[in-house]
């Protein structure tokens, strides 16, 4: 884990504890690295409730209710994927706030209109409107899961910071 994924995990910690909300994640091509990071500090236990790793689109359709509907309109990676991915967490756990990614790590993978290191980010407090945003890293499959991380946190502390 990078020293800047540790100071914003630090300071999500920090700014969390205390306020009774709970994390949910929902991971695609990070593979749990979201909920490892936020694992990562002494106390989580208290603001981290779970983290579904829905790698492939059968696990995102039964472990988060993401209709087969949406895969296949608009492929696992796409805003609407992520908001449902957002839609299920929260339905499947007592989390207060989700996080999901979904996108191409790469090196292969690309899609039309979708080149490597195309992510879709999202977050959703429970019973309000997702928010997600697209994003094109650049770099190997190890640079862009770890720029997904860093946007996944940042935008999770800056949602926080948003909504009191």
């Amino acid at each position: 884990m990078t020293a800047n994924i540790e100071s914003l995990v630090k300071t999500l910690s920090d700014r969390i504890s205390g306020t009774g909300e709970v994390i949910v994640t929902a991971e695609s091509l990070t593979g749990g690295m979201i909920s490892a990071a936020l694992t990562s500090v002494s106390g989580s236990s208290a603001w981290f409730e779970r983290g579904f790793v829905t790698y492939t689109n059968e696990a995102k359709y039964q472990m988060l209710d993401v209709p087969q509907g949406i895969l296949d309109r608009f492929t696992a990676v796409s805003a609407e994927t992520v908001t449902h991915m957002l839609i299920g967490a929260l339905k499947h756990s007592g989390a207060s706030v989700a996080v999901a990614v979904s996108g191409i790590a790469g090196p292969t993978g690309a899609l039309p209109g979708k080149p490597v290191g195309t992510v879709f980010i999202g977050w959703m407090r429970r019973d309000e409107i997702a928010e997600v945003v697209r994003c094109q890293f650049d770099g190997d499959r190890a640079a862009v899961r770890e720029q997904t991380v860093e946007k996944a946190l940042n935008g999770l502390l800056g949602y926080f910071d948003e909504r009191p």
